[in-house]
């Protein structure tokens, strides 16, 4: 048995924290962000076997620490009645841990290849809050499972797993570019648990949602994803760098939550972007041009 699904990547401009609840259905964030057309393919091979086994493969080679895609598969294995042997194959097109949301994309591709491989018919919201479940049970996001799922540019207005969680997608003509400069990861999870940034994200993410809402706009999203960037204050010499000649070009870029990187939206002609931040790849970054993914996740 075998199946292939797709996830986009995820960036987020700026939200909110809203882990009070104990069922994890119900634990999300709010705010804004977009799927990308580059994320997660999962291709899973499935056959019976003597006991419960599984390999995960990311890029081709073995992994031990992934734990997003290892309590997928425990969620799913609990709902079948026999025992399997399970290869995992993740193709990741973006850089890990950078900002771009690839352990959701990881865990959403994997939990719908999952299902069309052993035929257990759930919907895809049943599907997608198996890994909403696993991606906040491991502390890697809160609300990018839900946003992978639907594509596009979206505004988180209600936190939670499909089904439960609000959005509202933003039309985005095909006349935007995205461009995005990664240097390399930061701990989603260290972040989550700080309590000084968390005080910081709640203060600032729910007032920029509303300001948001207030004037909805591609340019109004970048302006106020820059203002939680600055509020926040956890940008790296290098960031740092980036964006200020990019603001003195007349370019408004923010900070990937959460990677040492930076992103901006850009009408039409992006060449005069793309020279500034190639410019500053040479200090160990990599540069990534890309469009919006309106589709969300879905079964290949």
């Amino acid at each position: 048995m075998r199946a292939e699904a797709f996830s986009p990547a995820h960036i987020t401009g700026f939200f909110e924290i809203c882990d009070n609840q104990a069922n994890p259905l119900y634990i999300g964030s709010k705010g804004a962000g977009f799927s990308i057309i580059q994320g997660v393919t999962t291709k899973v091979s499935i056959e019976p076997y003597h006991k419960p086994s599984f390999e995960i493969r990311i890029n081709g080679y073995p992994t031990q620490s992934a734990c997003v895609s290892e309590r997928v598969l425990k969620l799913f294995l609990k709902l079948v009645k026999r025992n399997y042997q399970i290869i995992v194959d993740h193709n990741i097109n973006i850089p890990i841990g950078g900002g771009f949301g690839s352990s959701g994309a990881g865990s959403l591709s994997l939990s719908l290849a999952l299902n069309e491989a052993l035929g257990l018919g759930l919907s895809k919201i049943e599907v997608a809050q198996i890994a909403h479940i696993a991606e906040v049970e491991c502390k890697t996001g809160l609300g990018t499972v839900i946003a992978e799922m639907y594509g596009g540019f979206e505004l988180r207005l209600k936190p939670g797993a499909p089904g439960v969680g609000e959005l509202k997608k933003i039309p985005v003509n095909g006349d935007y570019s995205i461009l995005c400069l990664n240097f390399g990861p930061i701990s989603t999870k260290r972040v989550l648990t700080d309590p000084n940034y968390r005080d910081k994200i709640n203060g600032m993410g729910g007032k920029l949602l509303n300001e948001l809402l207030s004037h909805q706009s591609i340019e109004n999203f970048l302006k106020l994803s820059r203002q939680f960037t600055n509020y926040l204050n956890i940008m790296t010499d290098r960031v740092r760098n980036v964006l200020k000649d990019a603001d003195s070009r007349g370019f408004t870029c923010s900070m990937m939550m959460f990677g040492e990187g930076v992103f901006s939206i850009v009408k039409n002609d992006a060449k005069d972007l793309m020279k500034i931040l190639h410019k500053y790849s040479s200090m160990g970054g990599k540069v990534i041009l890309t469009k919006i993914d309106c589709d969300g996740a879905r079964v290949l």
